[in-house]
């Protein structure tokens, strides 16, 4: 799959993730999003007398890409990349608050890092969280296995960090640039590998109508749409998404999250 914009924008974030390690990551108690783990002992247990005991590492998922919608065959899954941003996450979130829809945002770890809040908020208005690696690397697929690691890891740790405990259950590459590894890897700690049927292009900002019509145009393909929630100017994403999703509603299409 082609990539889907520049990388400019990127460097500022590359240069900040530089010399972050690989971490391990700590198992964890699963909520519907893989929540915090409760790390106090059950009343009346004395903490003298208990060992402490490890929890369950996350169940592994599918290392198989995931394109379709757990909504079935009409169903439709919104995925918002690259943040989240300051200014255009916000705007997101209301316009799919207006409409009464989820979404899944993969975000960038540094990004996440730099604003929890936004990160808490996608948690708590109910959205799924994915990680979208460090540093937004688009030609992971030839990077040797240790950094492919380092990427998908610490972007993991950053993300659940910032979400005050909630893991990503996706995990999408970088202009798509899986590999066996990455994909195996990133199914290991419970997040399945995302594709997309339908690139919005908003990427490139061709104009609100251009986004709209790609997007109408392409369904035929499948349930995952691609859109954009940073990495500059989104006004046109913002607008083609007040379009968009009204149309997928009268089309008959039921909105949900993709298979896991």
């Amino acid at each position: 799959m082609a990539w889907h914009g520049g990388r400019g924008w990127y460097g500022q974030v590359v240069a900040a993730a530089l010399g972050i390690t690989a971490v391990t990551v700590a198992a964890s108690l699963w909520t519907a999003q893989a929540g915090p783990v409760d790390g106090h002992a059950k009343s009346g247990t004395s903490a003298r007398h208990s060992a402490p005991k490890a929890a369950p590492a996350p169940a592994a998922v599918s290392a198989e890409i995931a394109h379709a919608s757990d909504r079935g065959t009409r169903g439709v899954n919104i995925t918002i990349d690259d943040g989240p941003d300051p200014v255009w996450t916000p705007k997101v979130l209301q316009v799919l608050k207006e409409y009464g829809l989820k979404a899944t945002f993969c975000m960038i770890g540094p990004q996440a890092q730099a604003h929890p809040d936004l990160v808490k908020a996608v948690v708590a208005a109910g959205h799924r969280l994915c990680d979208h690696t460090v540093s937004h690397d688009v030609t992971m697929d030839t990077k040797p296995e240790a950094y492919q690691s380092r990427q998908i890891l610490d972007a993991e740790r950053m993300i659940t960090e910032a979400s005050g405990g909630v893991r990503p259950l996706y995990y999408r590459a970088p202009g798509g640039a899986f590999t066996p590894y990455s994909r195996k890897l990133a199914a290991s700690h419970g997040m399945r590998p995302l594709g997309w049927n339908v690139d919005s292009k908003d990427f490139e900002r061709p104009g609100t109508a251009a986004i709209v019509a790609t997007v109408e145009e392409e369904m035929p393909n499948g349930p995952t749409i691609l859109f954009h929630d940073a990495g500059g100017d989104r006004s046109e994403t913002v607008a083609a998404l007040r379009e968009v999703l009204p149309w997928l509603k009268e089309q008959g299409y039921s909105f949900g999250f993709p298979v896991r």
